[in-house]
């Protein structure tokens, strides 16, 4: 598979009182084109998240933050292109599902205008609006979708609202979707529907992905490949199957020991502290 993005070198550093403090340190990877799912891990604070919002330029200007190395999204370099260039990416070419869909959704306009305001913004080559949020809620699994389009957010469970965030994202139909903790405040039933539809949603139209999370046991069966951070360094990557079944680094042990096994009892939880000194 040809590929879709290519980040070289990334550091990002904020700077604040004269001070400026590195949190990436020039991580390298990359996204086939077609499908692929790249899998990022690590625990809050790694990096993972700021790492994908500087795939589109969405952190601060300079000199609040410096964002240094290369991003190549289909050979074009983010980092470089004037700002409607940027743009054009955001959305249409590289879009995201961020975590806590009630916090994301307004409160005040339906799930239905909010979706058709992403298409308008982005696809204004379509006609009837209507029809192509109906459209969406519906490939997205919600039923009746044409009566659902008028409810507000506060109507819905987190579940039907992480779908409709996961709509607005197809809506500018994007070659690369970055989904940011898409389980986090679900339940583990709702949490693995929205993984099999992404899985679905990937698989029709042929969509890449990349899933952050800090939670292997989401991983098996959904990503290629897999990256793991720890404090701003990629400290591990490849095959998903290679590194939960041997990993190498003491970070990423202790994160696979975190999953819950059935019939398996710890007398006390594995820290990532005890794993990294190897006691």
């Amino acid at each position: 598979m040809s590929s879709l993005l290519e980040v070289s070198n990334l550091r990002i550093a904020f700077k604040s009182e004269g001070s400026s403090n590195e949190v990436v340190h020039g991580i390298n990877f990359s996204v086939a084109a077609g499908g692929q799912t790249v899998a990022i891990l690590g625990e809050s604070g790694s990096g993972k998240s700021v790492s994908c919002m500087a795939l589109t330029r969405l952190l601060p200007d300079a000199p609040a933050c410096q964002v240094t190395g290369e991003i190549l999204f289909e050979g074009r370099n983010v980092l470089t292109m004037d700002k409607a260039a940027v743009r054009s990416i955001r959305g249409n070419g590289i879009a995201y599902i961020f975590q806590e869909p009630s916090s994301s959704l307004n409160p005040v306009f339906t799930v239905g205008y909010q979706i058709a305001e992403a298409v308008k913004l982005h696809r204004p080559d379509i006609t009837d609006v209507e029809a192509r949020v109906v459209e969406l809620l519906e490939l997205v699994g919600i039923r009746d979708a044409a009566k659902r389009r008028k409810a507000y957010p506060h109507e819905m469970s987190g579940g039907m609202q992480q779908r409709v965030m996961i709509a607005m994202a197809l809506a500018c139909e994007p070659k690369l979707l970055v989904a940011d903790e898409p389980t986090t405040a679900l339940d583990v039933t709702i949490q693995a529907q929205i993984m099999d539809l992404l899985r679905d949603l990937r698989e029709k139209l042929g969509m890449s992905i990349i899933l952050i999370t800090h939670n292997f046991g989401i991983v098996k069966g959904f990503a290629d490949e897999v990256m793991v951070m720890y404090r701003g360094d990629l400290v591990e990557q490849g095959p998903v199957e290679d590194i939960l079944n041997n990993p190498e680094h003491p970070y990423t042990r202790a994160l696979i020991a975190c999953i819950p096994r059935l019939g398996k009892k710890q007398r006390r939880l594995m820290t990532i502290e005890s794993e990294m000194s190897g006691s």
